[in-house]
């Protein structure tokens, strides 16, 4: 079965830094692009960063431009989220997916949940200030 499993999730104080794994296993992984989701308390769940495991291409959600990275090692089948001068509001609980690498080509598609066939468990990221 597909299976995705994200962590890497913890207390960090503003302006620290946090790697996310999100690691893949059960399809072929270059099929498929990654992405990562967060949803904070009460709010809708919001697209963060997504990466082609086919050829790389990146997407990013404007609130994280210039302070997260998006990474793969696909001969691990896992994706990395470095994530650099952290806020409190991106405390969240964050979340890795899969879909089609057909479905994920524009930066829309790529950061709309909708997209996205498969759901990993999510790890939570507190950001203290």
């Amino acid at each position: 079965d597909v299976q995705l499993q994200a962590s890497g999730g913890g207390l960090v104080q503003a302006g620290g830094s946090r790697r996310l794994s999100c690691a893949a296993s059960g399809f072929t992984f270059d099929d498929y692009a990654i992405g990562w989701f967060r949803q904070a308390p009460g709010k809708e769940r919001e697209g963060v960063s997504c990466i082609s495991s086919s050829d790389g291409s990146k997407y990013y959600a404007d609130f994280v431009k210039g302070r997260f990275i998006i990474s793969s090692d696909n001969a691990k089948n896992t994706v990395y989220l470095q994530m650099n001068s952290l806020k409190p509001e991106d405390t969240a609980v964050y979340y890795c997916a899969a879909a089609p690498v057909w479905a994920t080509s524009q930066t829309m598609s790529a950061l709309n949940r909708g997209s996205y066939d498969y759901w990993g468990q999510g790890t939570l990221v507190t950001v203290s200030s």
